[in-house]
Formats: structure tokens, C-alpha cells, sequence
């Protein structure tokens, strides 16, 4: 299995507070794991909601995470689209731009 690569900030800051990203990271796979949503719809959610607070970081990785629980390339966009009406076409272009990094190889 490949090693997992990381942005570089996020690396750093990983090796500085190893125990806070373990914690974090416990977190996030439990609150997956306890509802009824599968792996790839969780991470459309979290595609999601990422886009709408603009964390280009979240997007990425949740685009990336996504594609790996099974989403294609047509319904990580389409999770962004159906954002419009909600947070606007300037945000959801924006978003739309990051999952294309991820898509087109730039991020991930």
C-alpha cells in the first residue's frame, strides 16, 4: 500500500502535535462509523460542508477521500453543484475549482 502524502502544513503541524491529530483523527472515523451513512455518501457530506466555509484544504481532501469510498468524478461535482442555490455560484465555482485539482491530479 502506498504512504498517504500529505500538504506540507499539514505534515508540519501533524509532527509537532502528534497527539492532537491522533485524537482528531479518532474523531472523524468515529463519527462516520456511528450512523447509517456509508463511507462515500459521509464524505460527500463533508465535501460538502467544506465548500461552504471555503476550506480549500477540506475540499481537496474530501474529494480524495471520496473518490477512494467509491464516488466518480460526476457525483463529487454534482454534491458541489447542488450547493448553488445555497452558497451562491461565486463559492460553488470556487469549490468547484479545488475538486478539479483533485480530479485532474494538481491536489491528491
Amino acid at each position: 500500500m502506498a504512504e498517504k502524502t500529505y500538504p506540507k502544513w499539514y505534515s508540519f503541524i501533524k509532527s509537532k502535535h502528534g497527539g492532537f491529530f491522533e485524537a482528531l483523527e479518532r474523531l472523524g472515523e468515529t463519527v462516520r462509523k456511528s450512523g447509517p451513512l456509508d463511507e462515500k455518501t459521509s464524505h460527500l457530506v463533508q465535501l460538502a460542508a467544506a465548500a461552504a466555509i471555503r476550506s480549500e484544504g477540506s475540499v481537496h481532501s474530501h474529494a480524495r477521500r471520496a473518490l477512494a469510498a467509491g464516488a466518480s468524478p460526476e457525483e463529487i461535482v454534482h454534491a458541489v453543484v447542488l450547493l448553488t442555490s445555497t452558497i451562491g455560484f461565486p463559492n460553488t465555482s470556487a469549490a468547484l475549482s479545488w475538486v478539479h485539482d483533485v480530479l485532474e491530479g494538481k491536489k491528491g
